[in-house]
């Protein structure tokens, strides 16, 4: 794709990089570093919110005490690219790349990894088994970023799925228009339309990724009338404080999108430097509660480990014991959760 051969760059082309890169690319070679210049224009100073989410960090190395895959989805997937972890709901991997590998993601574990879609073969696969798994009525596209496809591989997936007569709802979650907004043409959004109910989530985690390119890629798609909602991931050194995530939900109204959910930060290895406390999430919700529009005010979760699924959060429902807090899953289960925080450093 000519958008990420000609404008994706490397660590060492990456300005405002110079001291300790050597320390940064022993991190790149462990977890892959990618960035594109859309992005990394963003960057202000060394050690911002935008720094923070797309260069590595040495901590990345430093924390072995969580695991590469706390969800558990490599026991969840009946066949290699396919995630069916709830009864009506699959998740479809079709791609391991990004724009941007961000430093926080919950499958740091592969992302990037032979940089490839899913082959036609294990597509498939995929596709076979959904089609014999009636309870299936709405597929989640992820990654990697599912707009890395081209759009003929695009059409390709969304025409079998939408073949297969108990799928409902398609959804794709992308950060695309953040990282890489110029992906989002007309002629994506006139491939999109034609397979209505389909919705997509963005990723949006700070005010500064609200630019002119992403609110016109999220323009092109609103006007094709697909649903936009966003996930931002609750980041320490980020958008952990009421007045930045005031402004980026209310600013993502404006273009369009719907705050969907907050999600603690899940504990995977290579990412305590970005987790918060649970009561960091809870204040934000509880100050945003009544302050703003209830449209602005996402569902903050916690994706249980284990694969155990999410769970709303709400500021007084949540019992506790010391770091210990008792969450009840979609089961009814009442499930522990340990609140896991590395030291400020």
């Amino acid at each position: 794709m000519r958008y990420i051969n000609s404008e994706t760059i490397t660590l060492q082309k990456t300005t405002q990089i110079a001291d300790g890169l050597a320390e940064l690319a022993a991190v790149a070679s462990v977890y892959p570093f990618r960035v594109t210049p859309a992005y990394a224009a963003l960057i202000r100073q060394p050690g911002d919110a935008v720094w923070r989410q797309c260069v590595p960090d040495p901590c990345e190395l430093a924390d072995d005490g969580q695991l590469p895959d706390p969800l558990a989805e490599a026991s969840l997937s009946p066949v290699p690219g396919l995630i069916h972890r709830y009864p009506d709901r699959a998740v479809l991997l079709v791609s391991n790349r990004c724009p941007v590998y961000c430093r926080f993601c919950m499958r740091k574990r592969h992302v990037g990894e032979g940089d490839a879609p899913l082959g036609r073969d294990a597509l498939e696969r995929v596709l076979a088994y959904i089609a014999a798994t009636p309870a299936i009525r709405d597929v989640v596209l992820s990654g990697g970023d599912p707009l890395m496809l081209d759009d003929g591989s695009l059409l390709h997936v969304l025409t079998r799925l939408r073949a297969i007569s108990h799928v409902a709802v398609i959804r794709i979650g992308t950060r695309i228009p953040v990282t890489l907004p110029q992906r989002v043409t007309n002629e994506l959004c006139l491939l999109l339309k034609r397979f209505h109910p389909l919705y997509i989530n963005t990723h949006f985690n700070h005010p500064a990724e609200i630019t002119p390119g992403s609110a016109a890629a999220c323009g092109l798609l609103a006007d094709a009338g697909i649903p936009l909602g966003n996930q931002t991931v609750l980041l320490r050194g980020v958008n952990d404080d009421v007045e930045t995530m005031h402004e980026l939900m209310t600013g993502l109204l404006r273009l369009r999108v719907r705050p969907y959910y907050l999600h603690q930060m899940d504990l995977v290895r290579g990412t305590a430097h970005f987790r918060t406390p649970l009561s960091t999430g809870l204040e934000i919700i509880r100050a945003l509660r009544g302050h703003v529009s209830g449209m602005a005010v996402p569902h903050f979760v916690i994706d249980l480990p284990g694969g155990r699924g999410k769970v709303p959060i709400l500021p007084d429902a949540v019992e506790r014991e010391g770091d210990l807090y008792w969450l009840r899953n979609y089961l009814g289960e009442r499930i522990a959760y340990r609140d896991v925080t590395a030291p400020r450093g």
